[in-house]
């Protein structure tokens, strides 16, 4: 019966986006149409006469993303979801739980995950990542009492994400165009495969569960992590989305910058939170503030949201590919952003 009921509400709501997508696809359609934006000086002083008015490209732009009015309609719905039910329980979880209650909750879930990451770091041959993996888990669920605590962490080991999608990036496949998944948000055709139908084979407790007719705790396991990582990103996807043009063009650019980061296993990016429940939305760590050459304020600190103009540059990459702009020479080639206006822009 439990797997009755979730397949009913999955289709339910792939149904449901899709019927919103086809009300809401005319009106989307002609509103994503070439637009011409004049004098925005905030986003830099003009060159010359040519190039104060600011026009938009073409759809031509390459960012492989041909569906992008279905995914923009599915996008709003989203959000429509994530407002009327995702904002509300995150924020009530954050202003009522315990700080050192929500971070147990969150190493717990984490260390649940650790299966499908050490079965990823041995198919990529990250032997280094795999023992670091290993170590993890043993260490947590012991030490750590069952991974509420993140005792690995403090000892060296540092947490990791791997999924399948990221292995076959690996193996050189390639992404495939944007997608736009109902409520799980942001993703592609190899990302979608991987993360939801070849990692579910690696995770023995979500395997045991549907074993033993257990798979309404699937769907609890699902729920309450989602709103865990939801509520530690909720406030900053907010400012993304109060300081972006475009909000849809800037989740997809940096959903396609992280996941590059994440396939590449370098050095991990400052990048803000996307709104996507099947990945990593852990807040980033604290950038200096754009302009400022002071480190950031440490975690919990009450000027910690002054660094949020650093971690928002990355946002500014699709906005500069969808508009021309006046060129600017780049403090840190790594880290784009545009230099403020100064004066009168005409």
């Amino acid at each position: 019966m439990p797997k009755i009921l979730g397949g009913r509400f999955a289709i339910a709501i792939l149904i449901a986006s899709f019927l919103f997508a086809a009300y809401q696809l005319p009106a989307v359609a002609s509103s994503t149409d070439p637009v011409e934006y004049e004098e925005l000086a905030d986003l830099g002083p003009t060159q010359d006469a040519d190039e104060e008015t600011l026009v938009a490209q073409s759809a031509d732009d390459d960012v492989n993303d041909p569906l992008e009015p279905v995914n923009r309609v599915i996008f709003q719905f989203n959000e429509f979801f994530y407002d009327i039910f995702l904002r509300p329980i995150s924020r009530f979880y954050n202003e009522w739980m315990p700080t050192p209650v929500r971070d147990s909750v969150h190493n717990f879930l984490e260390n649940l995950k650790t299966p499908v990451i050490l079965a990823n770091d041995l198919l990529q041959f990250e032997g280094h990542r795999a023992f670091v993996t290993a170590s993890r888990v043993v260490i947590n669920t012991t030490v750590g009492v069952a991974g509420f605590m993140d005792v690995a962490k403090e000892l060296g080991f540092e947490r990791h994400k791997e999924d399948f999608g990221q292995t076959l990036g690996v193996w050189g496949w390639g992404e495939g165009p944007y997608l736009v998944l109902p409520i799980l948000g942001p993703s592609n055709p190899r990302d979608a495969v991987g993360k939801y139908v070849v990692d579910s084979f690696f995770d023995p407790l979500d395997m045991w569960l549907n074993n033993v007719d257990r798979e309404e705790w699937v769907w609890v396991r699902a729920v309450i992590d989602g709103i865990d990582q939801f509520a530690r990103i909720t406030d900053e996807l907010d400012q993304v989305k109060k300081t972006s043009i475009d909000f849809y063009a800037a989740i997809r650019s940096l959903y396609r910058q992280k996941r590059r980061a994440e396939i590449s296993n370098g050095r991990e990016i400052q990048l803000p939170p996307i709104p996507d429940l099947g990945y990593d939305l852990e807040q980033p760590s604290e950038a200096p503030a754009l302009g400022s050459t002071s480190p950031a304020p440490a975690a919990g600190s009450s000027q910690q949201s002054s660094s949020w103009d650093a971690k928002v540059r990355p946002a500014a990459v699709e906005t500069a590919e969808r508009i021309r702009l006046p060129a600017q020479p780049l403090e840190n080639p790594t880290a784009p952003h545009f230099q403020p206006a100064t004066g009168n822009s005409r």
